[in-house]
């Protein structure tokens, strides 16, 4: 395997080196950042051309700039997609792949267990303009392919999901969905382009919170869209430029590229303290059920053995006693700090059913897995025996 060839480089090489095509003038190792909202033409023809198509070239920063398309490069080549964009958060690269391609009649299929927001979207905003929404039960994709038809335009799930780690198998999912030209979205934030690849086991679509992992020092906030140039082009000219305009900040996408630089080593740890402290957790008696996908118990380690590199940083558990003593754990945390979100350094730790899940109906959460008790931990890159110290000392007081 030549090292020469750019897309036979290992993966911490490309994260570092992909994305960049040209040479600063002054010599300047690291690119600079355009921080600019519109961009010159020579001439009046020359901005037409742009505008009409006929030309390439920037034209205003809500269509494209720079930093952007730097960032967006990369991550296209991490990834193994034809075309990336960048956007302001993870919500905006959710809505603005949902407005490009639905319309009111539409059904689409998705999965049982997801992001609070993300079913907020979805039940609370898309069923008011006439697009349908089911859930199905993906872990068995023969339930997809009981329930979907001709009316299905979309299939959406997260795998792992948040917060319960379901496991859905990307690769026969989607050659169900296609079966009836329905196109698959997957959001792949838990796990990074580093540990699973959805569009090389057939998605269409990948969706990121940069926000999680890709950033990776909890200071920003971004969204990642990758697809097929086809399909992007309606995305960014639709979705991103008409219906959302979830602009990403040319600041924030040089930190996401600075950020990607340390992608490999990041996840590592950030796998190695997962497993050590799901571990922790199976071998308690004060905790009842452990979800992690690195664990031989889990119901489909073999399936997440199949189809990613590793298991991720992402742990949720449920302890003896239920809502009550889940709080109480967390309320006796020292070094692990309460917050929502996840892929930080620091050791990360909510319950989702008062916290990032909240939007669903009790009964909702019921129904799709996320119990009152449940509580999930974003493993950090702290040392793993000060991580599993506060761990163990909040389980004693329990």
């Amino acid at each position: 395997m030549s090292s020469l060839d750019p897309k036979k480089r290992g993966f911490a090489t490309r994260a570092i080196h992909a994305g960049r095509d040209h040479k600063d003038p002054h010599g300047a190792l690291t690119s600079p950042i355009y921080m600019t909202s519109t961009f010159e033409f020579e001439t009046a023809e020359q901005g037409g051309a742009r505008f009409a198509g006929e030309e390439g070239g920037y034209i205003y920063s809500r269509l494209g700039n720079p930093t952007l398309t730097e960032l967006e490069n990369k991550l296209a080549d991490l990834e193994g997609a034809e075309a990336c964009l960048t956007v302001a958060s993870g919500m905006g690269a959710i809505t603005s792949v949902f407005w490009s391609f639905v319309a009111p009649g539409d059904e689409i299929l998705v999965d049982e267990t997801l992001y609070g927001c993300t079913f907020a979207y979805f039940r609370h905003g898309l069923e008011k303009f006439g697009i349908t929404v089911r859930h199905v039960d993906m872990r068995d994709p023969e339930n997809l392919a009981q329930e979907i038809s001709a009316k299905t335009k979309i299939v959406y799930f997260e795998t792992p999901a948040n917060p319960n780690m379901r496991i859905v198998d990307i690769k026969a999912v989607s050659e169900i969905a296609h079966s009836v030209d329905a196109r698959v979205v997957v959001d792949n934030t838990y796990m990074t382009p580093y540990l699973q690849n959805p569009i090389t086991l057939g998605a269409d679509i990948v969706v990121h919170s940069a926000t999680k992992y890709l950033g990776g020092h909890g200071d920003l906030m971004a969204g990642v869209i990758l697809s097929s140039a086809e399909d992007m082009e309606q995305i960014r000219y639709v979705g991103l430029k008409d219906m959302t305009g979830a602009v990403l900040s040319p600041m924030n996408a040089f930190l996401i590229s600075r950020g990607l630089k340390t992608l490999e080593l990041r996840m590592e740890r950030h796998c190695d303290n997962a497993e050590k402290i799901a571990a922790m957790f199976e071998a308690s008696s004060k905790v009842e059920k452990v979800y992690f996908p690195g664990l031989p118990s889990f119901e489909q380690h073999e399936l997440a053995k199949a189809q990613m590199a590793r298991f991720g940083g992402m742990v949720a558990f449920e302890l003896t006693g239920g809502h009550d003593a889940g709080l109480k754990f967390l309320n006796s945390l020292d070094l692990c700090k309460i917050a929502v979100s996840l892929g930080d350094a620091e050791t990360l730790i909510e319950h989702p059913a008062s916290m990032t899940h909240s939007p669903y109906e009790p009964e909702e959460r019921a129904k799709y897995g996320i119990t009152e008790g449940l509580v999930r931990i974003s493993a950090g890159l702290e040392n793993a025996t000060d991580i599993l110290a506060d761990l163990e000392q909040a389980l004693a007081r329990v």
